[in-house]
């Protein structure tokens, strides 16, 4: 018995001296003496040697031994053990089916049990149903952590564990103790239930109060405060302030937020590349929309180069977490082959986590993929199931994507009647709806043909500055087809889709000014539209462009460039441009004729979908 009391009192006096360590910051040469006094199971020691675990102070750091002297201690009614283990497990501990924790471990043995909490920095994996056994022990006790701890779990646990209600009571139980935690969570939780604007106020005056104490996330959300004016008076750098503070602190989110001050200058003096640096330490941090925002940064240029390399790195580390703009992005640097191989495949794919995650644009890149055949089956099928949805709430850009999809079979058994009744449906207020609408009058394709209606659908188009329907109501204007031949407001149509850079157009506009047409002759004007269309590769305009140099007709003769336009239109397949090459060895007198004026083909404006267009 004596020696058991003298064990007793050599482990109190090797607790006494770890403690004037600790006190004079010394934990590490305090690990000793407090080893000592555990063997004795002595509560304080049990926790203080879990503190020297977490904090890798004497010791190689190790959340599993922290945690397992945390119990030791707890067990034996220590408080302060109970609510820590408790924060632990909220957290996870490593070994223990949870990502790492002791990265955290200093927050988690801070002067406060519960510091970590509400950090919003990358979650681990919690054992909560663990984490309320320590917490409700600590609670039980009137702990001020333990009750913010308890009030953590009932507001961010699993579903069934969940009581708003009840974790506001002991929120306010906290931080009547003056708990930084139970202010935090107490000003949270009035936050989220405001109506009015002393129920800001209050939520804003217990952030206060946490952000007084230090806590990064109360300053940050402050922060917010400030910078909406929401519950406090509106004040731009007392915000951004805030900000920097919590982004010193290491928070991810504030990181972000201080960056792009820095960036646009808000609130402080702009220094773009200081805030670059910010928002790569948020984005390296985890933290998604960091990652979007320098990806954005470097894909813009501006105040730094830009570089799409560098962008679509960023892009996609963001992508991979679902952030939808990041994602979209992606796609569009794939489709261009900017700073990344070109890869349509890819760029659907990106699209299609973009368009999943809700962005509405990205579902029309990827129907423009689809409908050209770049997706694959299951882009397809995914594409048609979102319009059809959509279209049958009333959605009538959705409406017309449905109609396009059913009639190119896209998704979907080709259906010409079903697709000419969603194009009607959408044609009352989409503008590419009138035009393929009208295509289908004229075609018959699903509906008795109608040239006249059909005609007055695409002149719809037309009006609203539709170049393909332009195009197309001018070829009908100079055919006399679904209404009067018209061929002055044929060409003002065709020289308006022209300007637009349609190729067929400028063709057109050539073989309206070279003559057998209702305007007047202008065969330079014509060379001149010829040679333009003929750069961008229009066979037809290749051959005439030849025949006009071959023979003079605009003034010019040039053999030699009537010899390379020709051959460009005869690589093309055009029999006739073989035909005229063949002739240049026998010399032709100027004023022979051409043969007959170009016509305007009525598949000068061929038909594509611009999908989401209105």
């Amino acid at each position: 018995m004596a020696g058991l009391f003298g064990w007793m009192e050599f482990a109190s006096g090797s607790l006494k001296r770890a403690r004037r360590l600790i006190e004079e910051g010394k934990r590490a040469e305090a690990f000793p003496l407090l080893a000592k006094a555990a063997e004795a199971k002595l509560p304080e020691a049990e926790f203080q040697v879990a503190r020297c675990y977490l904090e890798g102070a004497g010791v190689p750091p190790s959340a599993v031994e922290g945690a397992r002297w945390l119990e030791r201690a707890a067990s034996q009614g220590y408080v302060d053990a109970q609510s820590m283990l408790a924060a632990l497990y909220i957290h996870g501990i490593p070994g223990s089916a949870a990502p790492t924790a002791a990265s955290r471990a200093s927050e988690l043995s801070a002067s406060r049990p519960a510091a970590a909490l509400f950090h919003q920095n990358e979650p681990a994996k919690p054992d909560f149903e663990r984490a309320a056994v320590w917490a409700c022990k600590a609670a039980e006790t009137g702990s001020a952590d333990g009750l913010a701890l308890l009030g953590y779990i009932l507001t961010t646990g699993p579903e069934e564990m969940r009581d708003l209600e009840a974790a506001e009571a002991l929120y306010r139980r906290s931080a009547a103790a003056d708990c930084p935690q139970g202010r935090l969570g107490l000003g949270l939780a009035l936050l989220r239930n405001a109506r009015a604007p002393e129920h800001f106020a209050e939520g804003a005056s217990h952030l206060a109060g946490a952000a007084e104490a230090g806590l990064p996330t109360a300053q940050y959300l402050l922060g917010v405060l400030y910078e909406q004016g929401q519950g406090v008076e509106k004040d731009l750098e007392r915000g951004v302030g805030l900000y920097k503070a919590a982004a010193e602190k290491g928070l991810r989110s504030a990181q972000a937020r201080w960056g792009v001050a820095l960036m646009e200058g808000r609130g402080v003096e702009k220094d773009p590349l200081t805030g670059e640096s910010w928002l790569r330490r948020a984005a390296v941090a985890g933290d998604p929309e960091a990652a979007w925002l320098i990806g954005d940064i470097y894909a813009r240029g501006g105040e730094l180069p830009p570089n799409h390399a560098e962008a679509a790195m960023w892009f996609r580390i963001a992508a991979e977490t679902g952030h939808r703009m990041a994602a979209r992005a992606l796609g569009m640097l794939h489709l261009t082959g900017a700073g990344v191989p070109r890869d349509p495949i890819e760029a659907a794919r990106w699209f299609r986590v973009s368009a999943e995650a809700g962005d509405a644009q990205a579902k029309y890149d990827l129907a423009a993929l689809v409908l050209q055949g770049q997706a694959s089956k299951e882009d397809s099928v995914r594409t048609r199931e979102w319009f059809e949805e959509a279209a049958a709430s009333g959605d009538l850009v959705a409406a017309f994507n449905y109609g396009v999809c059913l009639a190119q079979g896209v998704g979907v058994e080709r259906d010409d009647r079903r697709a000419a009744e969603w194009l009607r449906r959408a044609a009352e207020g989409v503008v590419n709806a009138q035009y393929w609408y009208g295509r289908m009058l004229i075609e018959g394709r699903g509906v008795a043909p109608d040239l006249t209606e059909g005609r007055a659908w695409i002149s719809r188009a037309a009006e609203a500055g539709m170049t393909e329907a332009q195009v197309a109501l001018a070829e009908m204007m100079v055919n006399g087809r679904g209404g009067p031949k018209d061929h002055e407001a044929a060409l003002k149509l065709f020289l308006s889709a022209a300007s637009a850079d349609h190729i067929g157009a400028m063709f057109a506009v050539g073989a309206m000014y070279g003559g057998g047409h209702d305007v007047p002759w202008d065969r330079p004007q014509a060379q001149r539209w010829f040679r333009k269309a003929a750069d961008r590769g229009h066979g037809h305009a290749q051959l005439m462009l030849g025949r006009y140099f071959a023979r003079g007709l605009a003034g010019e003769t040039n053999l030699e460039q009537a010899r390379i336009w020709l051959e460009r239109a005869a690589a093309q397949g055009l029999d006739e441009a073989r035909n005229e090459l063949a002739a240049l060895r026998t010399p032709v007198p100027a004023a022979a004729p051409l043969g007959g004026a170009a016509p305007v083909p009525a598949n000068a404006g061929a038909p594509h979908a611009e999908v989401g267009a209105r």
